[in-house]
C-alpha cells in the first residue's frame, strides 16, 4: 500500500520545501504547486489524501478552492494561511476545511495535524464505506447520498464526517465535547458554528423538516441524537 499523498498549494516556494521535507520525512508522498491552475489540473490524475491550501494565491481565491475541494474530492482539506482574524478561520470551516493552520508555523505541527486528519478519516474497522437508514444509502467511499429513488447528492468531506459520527452510533446523545473530540480541532464558539453548519446543510440535504427534523434531533443544552435504524455493508 502506498504512503499518503498530500499536496501543497502555495506561492511561496520556501513554504513549498519546508513542508514537503517535513512531510517526506515523516513518510508521506507530496506533490507541490504555486499555481491553482496547476493544481486542478493534476487533479484530473492525482488522488490525494490531505490538500493543504493557502488562502491567498496569485490566480484564484483561496476559499472558493477551498469550498469546491470539500465538496467534489474525498481528500481532508487544510488551510494554510496568513490570515489570522476569526472570521476567516470561520468562513474557512464553513466552506468546508476541516483544520486552518495560521503562518507562522512549525512543520512538526502541520505533520502532526496531517496526521490527525487523516485518523479521523479511517473508519472503524467494524464500519463498511455504505450506510443504509430510513430509505436513504450513505456512500462515504464516493461521498454521495443516495435517495430511494437513486438520485444522488454529494456531500463534503467535513459533512461525511459528522454524519458517519451520527450513524455509527444511532439513537444515542452526542454531546459538543465529544463531537470535538471525536473529530478533531479546537473547541470554542469556531468550532461550535462550523458544527451548526454541518448539521444544517446535513439536515438540508437529507431534506428535513429545519422547524421540526426528523433524524437529527437538537438536545438544547446537550447535543444532538440521531434518530434512525442503520445497517452498515
Amino acid at each position: 500500500m502506498s504512503a499518503p499523498l498530500v499536496t501543497i498549494l502555495d506561492d511561496e516556494p520556501s513554504v513549498r520545501a519546508m513542508l514537503g521535507e517535513a512531510l517526506e520525512e515523516a513518510g508521506f508522498r507530496t506533490m507541490g504547486f504555486a499555481r491553482a491552475r496547476e493544481f486542478e489540473a493534476a487533479l484530473r490524475s492525482a488522488a490525494p489524501d490531505v490538500c493543504l491550501v493557502d488562502l491567498s494565491l496569485p490566480d484564484r481565491d483561496g476559499l472558493t478552492l477551498v469550498h469546491r475541494l470539500a465538496l467534489e474530492s474525498g481528500a481532508a482539506v487544510i488551510i494554510i494561511s496568513g490570515r489570522a482574524q476569526v472570521q476567516d478561520r470561520v468562513t474557512g470551516l464553513e466552506l468546508g476545511a476541516d483544520d486552518y493552520i495560521i503562518k507562522p508555523f512549525e512543520p512538526a505541527e502541520v505533520v502532526a495535524r496531517v496526521r490527525a486528519r487523516l485518523r479521523k478519516r479511517a473508519p472503524p474497522e467494524a464500519a463498511g464505506d455504505t450506510a443504509r437508514f430510513e430509505g436513504w444509502t450513505a456512500h462515504f467511499d464516493r461521498y454521495t447520498l443516495e435517495d430511494a429513488e437513486g438520485k444522488e447528492t454529494p456531500f463534503s468531506h467535513a459533512e461525511g464526517e459528522v454524519l458517519r459520527l451520527f450513524l455509527e452510533s444511532p439513537r444515542r446523545l452526542i454531546s459538543r465535547a465529544h463531537m470535538q473530540e471525536a473529530l478533531g480541532g479546537a473547541a470554542g464558539e469556531s468550532f461550535d458554528r462550523a458544527m451548526d453548519v454541518r448539521i444544517s446543510r446535513l439536515r438540508t440535504k437529507l431534506r428535513e423538516d429545519p422547524r421540526n427534523p426528523r433524524l437529527i434531533k437538537t438536545i438544547y443544552g446537550a447535543g444532538y441524537i440521531f434518530l434512525g435504524d442503520v445497517s452498515w455493508e
